[in-house]
C-alpha cells in the first residue's frame, strides 16, 4: 500500500493534546495503524499523554523537538527518532523559531 501525504487532507489542530500552539497533520488510519506526517509549528507543543494500548515511534524529519518521557527531557534533531513505549507518558515542544516536521506511527497493540 503507498500512501501519499500530499493528497492526503490536511487538518490543522490547535492545542493538540492540551499542548499549545498549532500541529499541521496529515494522517492515514485503518483503524489498526495510524500513520502521519506532522508539522509542529514554531514554539508549539503537544501536551502530555499517557500511551495506553499503544506506543508511538517518532522520526523528525526537519527541525528539532523537546520530548519529556517519563520526566525525562531530551532533545531529539533530524534525521533522530523518539520511541514512547505502551503505558509511558510523553510531551513534546518546538522550542525553536523554525517549524518541525515529523513522521510517526502509533500502531495498535494487544495487551
Amino acid at each position: 500500500m503507498i500512501i501519499d501525504f500530499e493528497k492526503t487532507e490536511e487538518k490543522v489542530v490547535e492545542n493538540f493534546k492540551g499542548g499549545n500552539g498549532t500541529l499541521i497533520m496529515r494522517a492515514a488510519d485503518d483503524g489498526k495503524v495510524k500513520i502521519m506526517r506532522n508539522t509542529l509549528t514554531a514554539g508549539s507543543s503537544i501536551g502530555m499523554h499517557t500511551h495506553e494500548g499503544n506506543c508511538e515511534v517518532m522520526y523528525i524529519i526537519k527541525g528539532e523537538i523537546t520530548f519529556v518521557c517519563d520526566g525525562t527531557e531530551e532533545t531529539v534533531h533530524a534525521g533522530e527518532v523518539h520511541y514512547c513505549p505502551c503505558g509511558h507518558t510523553h510531551s513534546a515542544e518546538n522550542r525553536t523559531a523554525e517549524d518541525a516536521e515529523f513522521f510517526a506511527i502509533v500502531p495498535e497493540m494487544k495487551l
